[in-house]
């Protein structure tokens, strides 16, 4: 139950077949739970995958509920966030005061999560001068997506590592067993793939295929608590007009 004033949190996410992707959305969730256990979190699939949006909003305006923060869980703002996910909301009970959140990236947490998870699979702080890191994304037809993507691996290179190249799944160039290739031609002494993908699924399963040439695969992002608390500092920035409204 949120504490009076603050909208119920509806996590909107894009489902799939593949029974890891919606275990791993609900694993993030019961994160972010756990850290704010004063906010109501509610998980919504636009495919695939139960309870759909549409079901989740139904239920809260018979439920009396009247303001929703709907947060996108995407790490770009490409086709889903600009018209399927305000489709959806658009369609919503009329009664029900709909604030759409910012997708998640870019933020410094997620660059915080990417290195978590290539320390967790063997890199250490040590090895960063002389790694090369693929950033590996689904891909996206969408120029603003690819171009954030471009710009966090420009920024994640300035920590430090040997160089990051961008690579994708699908819809973009180069995929991942080409900027594996790009790296090794540059002279970086170990490749690593850090999959910029938030649930296993049939693109990180094709960005794990071509990493076969690195020397490490990280995790995807899954529930990494840095991807938790972005989570709700888009919540947090999407609610403010409304809880000031309520005099929260």
């Amino acid at each position: 139950m949120s504490a009076p004033g603050r909208p119920v949190l509806l996590v909107v996410a894009h489902g799939s077949r593949d029974p890891r992707h919606a275990a791993t959305v609900h694993a993030l969730v019961r994160r972010v739970r756990a850290l704010r256990p004063d906010v109501r979190v509610e998980t919504g699939f636009l495919d695939f995958n139960v309870p759909s949006v549409p079901g989740v909003l139904e239920s809260l305006e018979t439920e009396g509920v009247r303001d929703v923060v709907a947060l996108p869980l995407l790490l770009t703002r490409a086709f889903h966030a600009k018209a399927d996910i305000p489709a959806v909301l658009a369609a919503a009970p009329p009664r029900l005061r709909i604030r759409q959140a910012e997708v998640l990236g870019p933020s410094p947490l997620l660059l915080s999560a990417l290195e978590r998870r290539l320390y967790e699979a063997g890199l250490t702080p040590a090895d960063k001068s002389s790694t090369g890191v693929v950033l590996a994304s689904a891909g996206s037809s969408d120029p603003e997506a690819i171009a954030v993507i471009a710009e966090i691996a420009r920024e994640w290179r300035h920590t430090g590592w040997c160089a990051v190249r961008p690579a994708f799944a699908s819809a973009s160039l180069p995929r991942t067993e080409d900027a594996v290739r790009q790296l090794r031609e540059l002279g970086c002494a170990r490749v690593a793939v850090a999959p910029y993908v938030l649930a296993p699924g049939f693109l990180p399963d094709r960005i794990a295929r071509g990493a076969a040439g690195a020397d490490v695969l990280a995790d995807v992002l899954g529930p990494a608590p840095e991807v938790a608390r972005v989570l709700l500092e888009r919540y947090d920035a999407a609610r403010m007009p409304v809880a000031l409204a309520v005099g929260a």
